[in-house]
């Protein structure tokens, strides 16, 4: 199924996307049952070496191995900042992201992202992004620098954005999409930034057609986590891995107290991927607002279950953990956590 099938699908559901036509809506249909979800594996690796961890928590996922095969994969990592991890995505889970997708037959490979502090431009040159995309071979772009011409307007009717959202189109047209985000807290309204907060580094700061601020629009906005949820509609990733080797457990999302806890995550699942990193940080004693209620009941994890986005409950979550001690005892652990709502 194609990005846009896919997309088209979700019209009888309580998505209403239709590309085709560039009408994107949400809808909240009312009396609608929900149906039955299959449960959503999460692999977790204990690991030092990233290059390691990364291939053991996408190996355990089980993907076809030919998934990627033939595809142009945009790659997006987390680049809010020049700060080093986990402020940004490290250098070595992006290298080893890359020489896996490489390895599955990935005929292109395309890091994409927007930085939230900073001109993304000098982020990525800071990091040693261009640098390493020579070496590598893959393409790097800072998409606010893409002409007008390569964004597209998403209404995205019946959300709490005024005006929808603009999108490079190079995310909509892609043959796949992997994520790749850290684990943190999120000072400034998004309370956790993980793999639903990180689409936002794909959506126009200012609007290309007459400027208006759309990322002013989110953080002064209420319902600023709700927006959040709401963007993921726009796409599907095919995976996303979650170095939480070391962790912002209060401030972030570019500076903040650090633990460590030491796993690398993988899932195709947003929704039970960014349950688990919630389950992960209250680990530490945590007294933000992400340590407070259920864990389903956090505002960007409850919109993304009423869009459909993933699992629904702690209950659809299948942990799947590497086969040594550690990551089998640190999986029960976040297992209890996720139980207890």
């Amino acid at each position: 199924m194609t990005r846009r099938e896919f997309l088209r699908a979700l019209t009888g559901g309580l998505l209403l996307i239709e590309l085709g036509s560039h009408a994107h809506s949400i809808s909240a249909r009312a009396g609608a049952q929900p149906q039955p979800q299959p449960k959503s594996p999460v692999s977790l690796v204990k690991a030092q070496d990233r290059r390691e961890g990364v291939r053991a928590a996408v190996e355990l996922l089980g993907l076809p191995e030919d998934q990627f095969s033939g595809k142009e994969v945009i790659l997006k990592p987390n680049f809010n900042s020049a700060d080093p991890f986990p402020g940004s995505t490290h250098n070595d889970t992006l290298a080893a992201l890359v020489e896996l997708l490489r390895e599955r037959g990935a005929s292109k490979i395309i890091v994409a992202d927007r930085s939230g502090m900073g001109v993304t431009r000098s982020v990525m040159e800071a990091k040693g992004i261009f640098k390493l995309a020579e070496q590598m071979g893959f393409q790097a772009i800072p998409i606010d620098d893409l002409p007008a011409e390569e964004w597209e307007h998403l209404p995205l009717e019946g959300s709490h954005w005024k005006r929808g959202v603009e999108l490079p189109k190079l995310f909509l047209q892609a043959g796949s999409i992997v994520q790749t985000c850290c684990l943190k807290t999120h000072q400034y309204g998004g309370h956790f930034t993980m793999s639903l907060k990180n689409s936002v580094g794909m959506v126009a700061r200012y609007s290309v057609e007459d400027g208006y601020d759309y990322m002013m629009e989110l953080h002064s906005s209420r319902y600023q986590r709700q927006m959040i949820a709401e963007i993921n509609v726009l796409y599907r990733p095919d995976l996303i891995v979650l170095d939480a080797l070391e962790a912002f457990v209060r401030g972030g999302p570019d500076k903040g107290p650090k633990e460590s806890p030491g796993v690398i995550l993988a899932s195709q699942d947003r929704v039970a991927l960014d349950a688990a990193g919630v389950a992960i940080l209250r680990m530490y004693q945590m007294t933000t607002a992400v340590a407070r209620g259920r864990i389903f009941d956090q505002a960007q994890i409850r919109r993304a279950v009423e869009l459909g986005l993933g699992a629904s409950s702690p209950e659809e979550i299948e942990l799947v953990p590497a086969a040594d001690p550690e990551s089998r005892a640190f999986a029960q652990a976040v297992r209890e956590i996720l139980d207890r709502g």
